[in-house]
């Protein structure tokens, strides 16, 4: 087999060539003499999806069904940075959006599955999100928060409660998947190669822009006995040693091909896993950033989806699935507002 950084090299230099050969780089200097030009791509953990007021607010005429909220961190972010340095403000265009995934951060529509207040219809697709960002020459800084709903980790989780209350192993079904499937290695090494062909877009879309990447928090527990299985505000039916496995085969793995991908473009990581350890779905109320399958949501967030059997009004939470609240966003706020300061001080 080949070693996975030669891989990557490989993969990498291809893409780089294809897109070189495909257009010209325009040159120019980032960023308008008053102020930085931010924009924040990614998924519903960039998002927010629950964890505040809906951006744009119920029932403005441009809501897209991407559930960006306002205390998510790329919000909380633009105002720790509203004058940075002073006379010089800092200006966020966020344009993450809840179930994207890597191709439609650069290359793929999108259509958005938001479950509240959906049009007749549905909600129509929107563009990539360069594209919706307007990334330019003039950009000076770019985040990325992107990756989960690629393998997808959401359906990992749905298949692991499902084994959970058969009594089998998750970890068998993907390490050994049926025919037709793809075994979680490669799950990872597709997931690696669409990353790079994301980054290099992104360069190519923004080429004077510091891009800083941003991982995924500490999900799960450090031991999957700290869960109660009995518990649909933690992970529900999944068995502890599933649990175990998705830490260290899936979300760990999925961390550390964004940080290898990310080393190798030259770019900034921002690692949130090691701060939210013990911060996990597992966790009392108090002391949780992470949601459990069902957890606590703003009163607009509904507490069953479309399309599953979840119903978590009968213990009078919300479907918060695994994602971050709050304090997970303002934990995550600190270390992006660390980085974008680093990359502007950079400049």
């Amino acid at each position: 087999m080949r070693h996975p950084v030669s891989r990557l090299r490989t993969r990498a230099l291809a893409v780089g060539l294809a897109l070189a050969a495909s257009t010209l780089v325009p040159v120019g200097s980032a960023g308008a003499a008053d102020q930085y030009e931010w924009a924040a791509l990614g998924d519903s953990y960039t998002a927010g999806v629950f964890v505040g007021d809906p951006q744009p607010a119920l029932g403005d005429a441009s809501r897209d069904g991407c559930d960006r909220t306002t205390n998510a961190y790329p919000d909380v972010v633009e105002r720790e940075l509203a004058e940075f340095p002073p006379g010089r403000f800092v200006s966020l265009t966020n344009v993450s959006c809840g179930a994207a995934t890597i191709a439609d951060i650069a290359t793929a529509k999108q259509t958005p599955i938001s479950p509240v207040q959906p049009p007749e219809g549905g909600w129509p697709a929107v563009a990539p999100q360069t594209e919706r960002a307007g990334l330019g020459d003039q950009t000076d800084v770019v985040t990325i928060g992107v990756g989960g709903n690629s393998l997808p980790f959401g359906g990992i989780l749905l298949k692991c409660l499902e084994q959970g209350v058969a009594g089998k192993s998750c970890r068998d079904h993907y390490t050994n998947p049926p025919e037709g499937e793809e075994s979680i290695e490669d799950k990872l090494a597709r997931v690696q190669d669409e990353y790079i062909e994301m980054l290099a877009n992104v360069h190519q879309a923004a080429p004077n822009a510091k891009v800083i990447t941003v991982g995924y928090p500490a999900v799960l527990p450090d031991s999957g006995s700290a869960c109660n299985r009995l518990s649909l505000t933690e992970v529900g039916s999944i068995t502890h040693a599933d649990v175990d496995w998705l830490r260290d085969d899936v979300l760990k793995k999925l961390n550390s091909t964004i940080r290898q991908v990310t080393d190798f473009f030259g770019d900034r990581y921002v690692d949130v896993y090691s701060s939210s350890v013990g911060h996990d779905a597992c966790q009392p109320a108090d002391t949780k950033w992470v949601e459990g399958i069902c957890g606590d949501a703003e009163n607009y967030w509904p507490s069953k989806l479309p399309g599953t059997l979840l119903n978590c009004a009968i213990i009078g939470k919300r479907a918060t699935l695994v994602h971050p609240n709050a304090a997970g966003h303002a934990n995550t706020a600190a270390h992006v507002e660390r980085a974008i300061r680093i990359a502007l001080l950079e400049r």
